[in-house]
């Protein structure tokens, strides 16, 4: 039996990488091994660790950055590290699996964990699950946020241009911040305490590779997903083209609302919500649906003729990509980042260049047109196989007990 301390500055439903330790919990748990939970606390919080220790809730991106020690705690958390220290010494883990904790928990937590090997004379596993690019990108989305321009400039370590660039939030002092902490912990070299980093797709270890501490460090295993059961010889299609997701920018909202403009002949449902919301509205051709999950957005994913991905940032292993096919349903996806990875191109979906107008317009316009084609790709889509959480647990726990050894 292995002793697991998940680790995420988040211990209540906030988003994937919550869903992430949350099933992996669940799952580790039933396979026999004993799982726990550090992170910050939170009245929402609904998991947790023995000692009863969190640290305090905060929140990187408010206002309470004009407190004098809050950019410090930022960089740097003693809180962390002496919260943390109660955990290890209640629970003596044999694996601590890092998920999201910069900012809140900060990179000290790894020289907590290290000293307590030295101390206790034994070798932690410390492995890592990068849900995002911040260890070689501050604002951890590879773009520039004011402009929307794709950027690789800090990835080998040139950190300054987050402040250069102003990439967290349009905010000088938090890029400022967020290129300190990148600079610090670069420098310092901390991650090399890390055991082995598990990169949801191919891409992201291509570019986590680009940090020579990391190149030998990386391994990718793509998300799981449970497969539901459903009678497929149920399953209506119904004409209209899909898009479910967040109605924001880099999700590639503006581009594809032009394309549905000069599409006027094909209906379009949106099911989501976000910034964009107003101008999703003001397209005659587009129904939004709001917000839908659960069976609400199973039935509108499986009923769609095809679905639309335009994504114009590098998506890691976007879920709504698997989801869509697990339900039967074809996608039309950006041929960027982790996307590509998922889709069999003319067999369960159909690519194109991301950010082109043009090019996405002839993609839905072919695929609306090709009935056949729609239907062919729906069929193989309900043969294609990702991980269970059961399967995805299973090499994990081969991943924990090598670095264990």
């Amino acid at each position: 039996m292995l002793r697991i301390l998940m680790v995420n500055k988040f211990l209540y439903p906030n988003g994937g990488s919550e869903t992430y330790i949350f099933k992996l919990g669940e799952e580790l748990t039933r396979m026999g091994h004993e799982v726990q939970y550090f992170g910050m606390e939170h009245e929402g919080r609904i998991v947790g660790n023995r000692a009863e220790s969190y640290t305090s809730n905060m929140d990187f991106h408010t206002g309470k950055l004009q407190k004098l020690l809050y950019p410090f705690k930022i960089i740097y958390s003693a809180e962390a590290r002496r919260k943390l220290r109660r955990v290890l010494n209640d629970f003596e883990p044999n694996i601590v699996h890092l998920n999201n904790f910069n900012f809140q928990l900060t990179p000290s937590i790894i020289y907590e964990i290290r000293a307590f090997d030295k101390k206790n004379k034994k070798k932690t596993a410390l492995i890592y699950t990068a849900h995002d690019y911040q260890w070689v990108c501050p604002n951890h989305m590879l773009r520039i946020p004011e402009s929307g321009e794709l950027c690789m400039r800090c990835v080998k370590g040139s950190f300054g241009n987050c402040t250069k660039y102003r990439c967290i939030h349009n905010s000088k002092v938090k890029s400022i911040l967020g290129a300190v902490e990148g600079v610090l912990y670069s420098k310092l070299k901390t991650y090399r305490y890390v055991d082995m980093v598990v990169c949801p797709s191919e891409f992201m270890n291509r570019v986590l590779s680009n940090n020579p501490i990391l190149k030998e460090k990386t391994i990718t295993l793509h998300n799981f997903i449970e497969k539901e059961e459903a009678d497929i010889n149920n399953d209506v299609k119904k004409d209209y083209v899909l898009y479910f997701g967040r109605y924001a920018e880099e999700k590639g909202i503006n581009t594809l609302l032009e394309v549905c403009k000069k599409l006027k002949e094909i209906p379009f449902i949106f099911a989501g919500n976000g910034p964009l919301e107003e101008k999703v509205n003001e397209v005659e051709n587009v129904e939004n649906r709001g917000f839908l999950s659960g069976r609400e957005l199973e039935q509108v994913i499986r009923e769609a003729r095809f679905i639309v991905f335009p994504s114009e940032w590098y998506e890691n292993c976007p879920f709504s990509v698997m989801e869509s096919q697990m339900y039967g349903t074809p996608v039309l996806g950006a041929d960027i980042g982790g996307t590509p990875e998922l889709i069999r191109k003319n067999v369960t979906g159909e690519l194109f260049e991301s950010g082109n107008e043009e090019a996405l317009r002839a993609g839905i316009k072919k695929l609306w047109d090709d009935r056949m084609a729609c239907r062919e790709y729906a069929e193989n889509c309900r043969s294609i196989v990702f991980d269970t959480t059961q399967e995805y647990c299973r090499k994990l726990v081969e991943i924990y007990c090598l670095k264990e050894k």
